[in-house]
């Protein structure tokens, strides 16, 4: 077959046994404490807000384009969308349908106009505090950890600091109270407009972009996004208003000057660091579209 890469059983094998374990890390530690009925306020955002299933995460893939040889991967004929070819077993083409095109494209918009955009470093993470801002004790999110700084200190920081909110999916968690108070209206309508990569959400949501095209991405691709989107949870909850030192997170006071500081050149460090991320999502899905036109070619 024209194009495809023939991957050798050990080779792939091998890359499907590190991925697993790179994902087991994270996956087993998470289906343990679900079993318990323990929640944890840092973590499990990355298997509840994000809706990719621990499961999936596990599940290695090798994208588009690779044909598996040897006959272990006939177990992948039993996932939906896998065929049987002389070069061995790949993805079909015709299973990137207008569904999976219309997300590639509207992913391609959105992370090249962010990755167009210099850095806004400073929102400094109010955005956790503008979604407990003035609410009711048992309404809080994380209702089973304790605010640093109690109901009132946390209200008085909302209120004496700007709020430069732009994405819209942290902005729709907003308490009513504390959305007339950011700078801005983010809408789902004006994402593309506004999404910047200096912040924390956008270069979290790189982990989103990259399942959303599941299984027409490398699993390696959305590891990487994953990894780093749990490293950017953990500043982004560091740098609320919860206290979470009994589960070994310091606290980024972003009450003070000082730590509004230290969260500026964290922000500064993630977002070159999503950079190359988000080129090789862009790059990926300017492949995918492409190749779905009828006219350029298969996958």
């Amino acid at each position: 077959m024209t194009g495809v890469e023939v991957l050798p059983e050990p080779d792939w094998l091998a890359r499907e046994a590190a991925h697993v374990a790179r994902m087991r890390r994270w996956t087993q530690p998470h289906q343990e404490r679900r079993a318990r009925g323990e929640k944890h306020p840092v973590l499990d955002f990355l298997f509840t807000y994000y809706s990719y299933r621990p499961s999936h995460l596990e599940r290695w893939q090798p994208g588009p384009g690779v044909a598996l040889a040897g006959p272990a991967a006939r177990r992948f004929l039993d996932r939906k969308g896998y065929v049987s070819t002389p070069d061995g077993v790949l993805l079909d083409p015709a299973g990137f349908g207008e569904g999976k095109v219309r997300t590639a494209e509207f992913v391609l918009g959105l992370l090249t106009a962010t990755a167009s955009r210099a850095p806004r470093l400073s929102c400094f993470g109010l955005h956790e505090w503008a979604m407990v801002y003035r609410e009711p004790a048992d309404s809080v999110r994380h209702n089973q950890v304790p605010l640093r700084l109690g109901s009132a200190g946390t209200d008085a920081v909302v209120e004496s600091l700007d709020i430069r909110c732009g994405h819209f999916d942290a902005f729709r968690f907003f308490t009513d109270s504390a959305r007339p108070r950011n700078e801005l209206t983010p809408s789902r309508e004006t994402q593309i407009a506004l999404e910047q990569p200096g912040c924390l959400h956008a270069n979290m949501d790189l982990f989103k972009w990259a399942y959303k095209l599941d299984p027409f991405v490398p699993a390696e691709l959305v590891a990487d996004c994953f990894e780093l989107a749990v490293e950017i949870r953990t500043l982004d909850m560091r740098a609320s208003p919860y206290d979470l030192a009994a589960l070994g997170y310091s606290p980024v006071r972003i009450e003070t000057a000082a730590g509004r500081a230290e969260y500026a050149r964290a922000q500064a460090e993630f977002a070159r660091r999503a950079a190359p991320l988000r080129y090789r999502l862009i790059a990926h899905c300017h492949r995918l579209v492409r190749a779905a036109d009828p006219d350029h070619g298969p996958l």
